[in-house]
């Protein structure tokens, strides 16, 4: 899943693509480099991040889906908890609603997926991007993970959305410490119970940087030994900046841990 983020202040690409054309632009890039889905976000939510208002993310958003969806035949997906902003989506040409909150934020977001069966990206998060990094607090972060997970897939069926259209994101960075998102790693396989599809954000986050000491421009290498790991654990969609590099990672880790994809090469 390769991501465009259409804001002034993301963590990594904020303001690059701001302008629609820079962001359409953007996209065909990281589809060229093999993306198998486009996960679109006009409002960032990077720790300590100020909330964009509706319209606001509409007119960053729409252009770049409605511009896109003439262009890619791969599914588009709308980085939002604002129902209605999904539903604009969605009429634009998106098919996937990659929801931080899980369905918490607008009580609508829930009705509009079930009506559209679109498919959910159900995250965990502690807190808001605005406060989760002030003091998050774990007794065990994977079994309160997967529970919090468990509960949010349960709304998710009693609101009418189709099972086979939840995917699951453990939100590696959302209201977690180093240690925190660490042992989630560690124990990413304990998700794949939920038999759901796993979906990980690993892509340059603090947490990497804070091992290897480096700066956001620099951390591709320890993306990349995250997402070897997350993809031997079960991760199956990997939200990624750095598409060509994280395939041919994924691609070299499903191999050895998986056995797939396989064209029987040395046979």
């Amino acid at each position: 899943m390769g991501v465009v983020n259409v804001t002034a202040d993301s963590f990594y690409d904020g303001g690059r693509y701001l302008k629609p054309e820079r962001a359409i632009a953007h996209a065909m890039d990281l589809v060229a480099q093999g993306a198998d889905l486009i996960d679109i976000g006009g409002e960032s939510t990077r720790p300590g991040s100020h909330p964009v208002g509706e319209q606001d993310e509409l007119d960053r958003v729409l252009p770049v889906i409605r511009e896109l969806a003439g262009l890619v035949s791969i599914p588009i997906s709308i980085d939002t908890t604002k129902s209605r902003v999904a539903q604009c989506a969605l009429d634009h040409g998106a098919s996937i609603i990659n929801d931080v909150s899980a369905l918490r934020r607008d009580p609508a977001m829930a009705s509009v997926i079930a009506h559209s069966g679109a498919a959910v990206v159900l995250m965990h998060m502690q807190g808001t991007p605005q406060t989760m990094q002030l003091a998050p607090s774990y007794a065990d972060v994977r079994s309160e993970v997967v529970r919090f997970l468990e509960e949010r897939m349960q709304h998710a069926l009693n609101a009418g959305i189709a099972r086979t259209n939840i995917i699951l994101d453990p939100g590696f960075g959302f209201g977690k410490l180093e240690f925190h998102n660490l042992e989630l790693l560690r124990g990413l396989s304990s998700l794949t119970t939920l038999n759901r599809p796993l979906l990980v954000g690993l892509s340059r986050k603090a947490f990497i940087g804070t091992i290897v000491r480096k700066t956001v421009e620099h951390r591709a290498w320890g993306t990349a030994a995250a997402v070897a790991l997350a993809v031997n654990r079960g991760a199956r969609i990997l939200r990624v900046h750095d598409v060509a590099m994280m395939r041919d990672v994924a691609t070299v880790a499903a191999a050895a841990s998986h056995g797939w994809p396989s064209n029987g090469e040395g046979r």
